[in-house]
């Protein structure tokens, strides 16, 4: 679909368009209009992705849906559920980068995070891949499908047996919605907490794998902001799940470089460096 004849589908009238940064999937714009302004999401069409990189604009689009209700996320305006996402426009600007009263906008994150992981979902897993009855089921499967991602890619990936692990993964019972990618780009703030965006990567599933993005190549229990305000206190179960998610963000990041054509090697040893340890107390 051409970008006219989406905003052609939205109703928006005197519509103009121009390239917003920051998408690293999605083809990303930004719309004035007569009745506002908005961030366009466009996927792209016939591009080499990982497993789970498939029909993303319907995840993000039933992310919002959801996490709008209790969280300053984008409202959806416009959405095909397969190519095309028009959204509100938040205020602010990305935390990463920017000085800003830090300790106050992790708390307020905090307390906005455990609002969002309250929302219980129907099934465990990636929605656009269809849901499994337990969270162990759910993340096995999601694990072995970036090591073959990987296998496919050509990527040597540093693996761990996650079954050692089963009784930990058993004791998730509830879906809750996990945004996991809220590292400081998709943060935004002005005086205080004005958004979360990028919400295309969500699941249902265990909160602690939040944590990971939250404090990416960092110890999410140094944060003594953000974990006071949610009030998790974490247990050696939940350590080893965080590990574990760990594990599965980096395994990603270090595959998905190959089909976004990435040569950065600085960026692969940072990457590098936070797997090890994860994998080492999965050990």
């Amino acid at each position: 679909m051409t970008l006219q004849r989406i905003l052609d589908s939205a109703r928006l009238s005197d519509a103009t368009t121009a390239p917003l940064g920051g998408g690293t999937y999605n083809s990303v714009f930004r719309v004035s209009a007569a009745e506002g302004e908005f961030v366009l999401k466009i996927a792209p069409q016939n591009q080499p992705g990982l497993t789970y990189e498939q029909r993303l604009i319907s995840t993000e689009a039933m992310f919002c849906a959801h996490a709008s209700k209790v969280a300053p996320v984008p409202e959806v305006v416009y959405t095909d559920n397969a190519t095309a996402l028009l959204a509100t426009f938040l205020p602010g600007e990305p935390v990463f980068g920017r000085h800003v009263d830090r300790p106050l906008i992790r708390r307020q994150l905090g307390e906005t995070v455990r609002a969002l992981h309250e929302i219980t979902g129907p099934g465990f897993g990636y929605p656009q891949l269809g849901l499994h009855g337990t969270w162990t089921e759910a993340f096995q499967g999601m694990y072995a499908a970036v090591l073959a991602d990987a296998e496919r890619f050509g990527v040597e990936l540093p693996t761990t047996d996650m079954g050692r692990h089963v009784k930990a993964f058993d004791e998730v019972r509830r879906p809750a919605l996990v945004h996991f990618d809220l590292w400081d780009g998709n943060v935004l703030a002005g005086t205080g907490l004005s958004g979360l965006v990028d919400g295309e990567r969500a699941f249902w599933g265990d909160p602690v794998a939040e944590f990971v993005s939250l404090a990416l190549f960092g110890t999410i229990e140094d944060d003594h902001d953000l974990l006071p305000a949610y009030g998790f206190e974490f247990t050696d179960s939940a350590r080893v799940r965080l590990a574990a998610y760990q594990a599965y963000l980096y395994s990603i990041m270090l595959t998905e470089r190959v089909p976004r054509g990435s040569s950065d090697e600085a960026f692969e040893r940072v990457i590098m460096d936070a797997l090890t340890p994860a994998l080492g107390v999965l050990a």
